[in-house]
């Protein structure tokens, strides 16, 4: 930068004398005048001289040294010593003139200028930058302190206290932190209600079947007469299929809710007939029939097949053990380009209106509120459809019969 000062200062000063806007005398012409004497301080760091090109001195600024800045005689930058001093030096030649103008820099002056540049920066920046930083640090302790606090309430909280955080005043960056945490912690408190309900009810039901073994076996083991001791050997196969069943039903829902949501090509006619294959012992023991109405349902499907398969057992089985002895199950999977259903039709007793709602929650029985039904069944098949972007829908029933549709979008696989 400073360099570049030179250079537009002499090319400035050899414009003006081109265009006669400053008068020298030309080479053998009057005499110098006698300049003026230099003041002190930074006057010499920039200074000018003008020479003829036989080498006389046709002018200089005020507190340009006498002798010449530069002898090379050549136009452009150099490095000289002049009266014991450095110097950097710019030459412009003007060869219409005949004249030389010469600008340079003290080097001496250029590094004190920069010195004392420096330390009018460093001596301000010194007592500045402290209290910035002070300042800095003050502000940002002052917009933590709420963050600092409520991760000190979080810390001090009991692992069992899922309340909301204490309300109170809080900076507007905070806000959406606290507003999710409470949803958050409403979230857990709710999964943790719906946990120990479902245990609490695991417990009874399971408490249930297990006092009966316990009563039917003291029951045989008193018994004399060969009718007691079979009715209370065929009540103890009645609990111990009950408790299995309930027991593979609790195991079956922890998986649905726990599988991971992958799809996979899957051959969804195949699924239905060897789902059918599987509850053929049961419905055979029950007296009732199990009808697949179509095989065929096309090019197979994008789904994940535990959950279809899981879904699609507990609704044939509910409808199994709803049927009268002598009864008919049927199975019709249907497709299109969009939707894939499979609607399961039973002649058992339909879903009272006032149940619908609430078969599917845990527990809560509809049809199969005998010895046989656990209150598992249809829960595991809403919680697998919900898992596989499907519904199940349960229409009206006429008479003696209900139809259950199990209703899922048509993925065909990937090319």
């Amino acid at each position: 930068m400073l360099d570049a000062r030179l250079a537009e200062a002499a090319t400035m000063v050899s414009s003006l004398i081109s265009d006669h806007r400053i008068e020298v005398a030309r080479a053998g012409g009057a005499p110098v005048p006698v300049p003026m004497p230099a003041p002190s301080g930074y006057s010499r760091q920039l200074s000018c001289q003008i020479w003829s090109l036989d080498g006389t001195m046709v002018g200089r600024s005020g507190g340009a040294p006498e002798a010449e800045l530069t002898g090379s005689g050549q136009e452009g930058y150099s490095v000289s010593i002049v009266d014991g001093e450095p110097w950097r030096v710019y030459t412009v030649v003007n060869p219409e003139l005949g004249v030389r103008v010469m600008v340079g820099d003290s080097l001496a002056v250029r590094d004190r200028l920069v010195r004392d540049v420096l330390e009018g920066l460093l001596l301000p920046a010194a007592v500045i930058l402290p209290i910035l930083a002070a300042l800095i640090w003050i502000s940002v302790a002052r917009g933590l302190a709420p963050l600092d606090r409520l991760a000190e309430a979080l810390r001090a909280r009991a692992p069992a206290d899922l309340s909301p955080l204490p309300a109170g005043p809080a900076p507007r960056e905070i806000r959406p932190v606290r507003r999710a945490l409470d949803t958050l912690f409403a979230r857990v408190a709710a999964a943790r209600d719906v946990e120990r309900d479902f245990t609490t009810y695991a417990a009874h039901e399971l408490k249930t079947p297990l006092a009966g073994l316990r009563t039917q076996a003291q029951v045989l083991r008193m018994a004399e007469d060969p009718a007691t001791r079979d009715g209370a050997l065929r009540a103890i196969e009645i609990s111990v299929d009950r408790t299995d069943r309930m027991v593979r039903q609790l195991l079956e829902l922890a998986a649905v809710e726990r599988t991971e949501d992958a799809i996979e090509p899957t051959d969804t006619a195949e699924l239905v007939a060897g789902t059918l294959d599987d509850l053929d012992m049961l419905a055979r023991g029950r007296d009732v029939t199990l009808a697949l109405t179509r095989k065929d349902i096309g090019h197979p499907f994008e789904t994940n097949p535990f959950l279809l398969r899981a879904a699609l057992r507990n609704v044939v089985e509910n409808a199994i053990l709803a049927s009268p002895p002598g009864g008919r199950v049927t199975v019709s999977p249907l497709c299109d380009d969009r939707l894939l259903t499979i609607v399961v039709r039973d002649e058992g007793q339909g879903i009272p209106p006032e149940l619908r709602d609430r078969v599917t929650e845990r527990f809560a029985r509809g049809r199969t509120s005998g010895p046989q039904g656990s209150g598992l069944g249809l829960s595991i098949v809403a919680s697998a459809m919900e898992r596989l972007g499907g519904t199940v829908v349960f229409d009206a029933s006429s008479g003696q019969s209900q139809v259950v549709r199990l209703v899922l979008p048509a993925r065909p696989p990937a090319a």
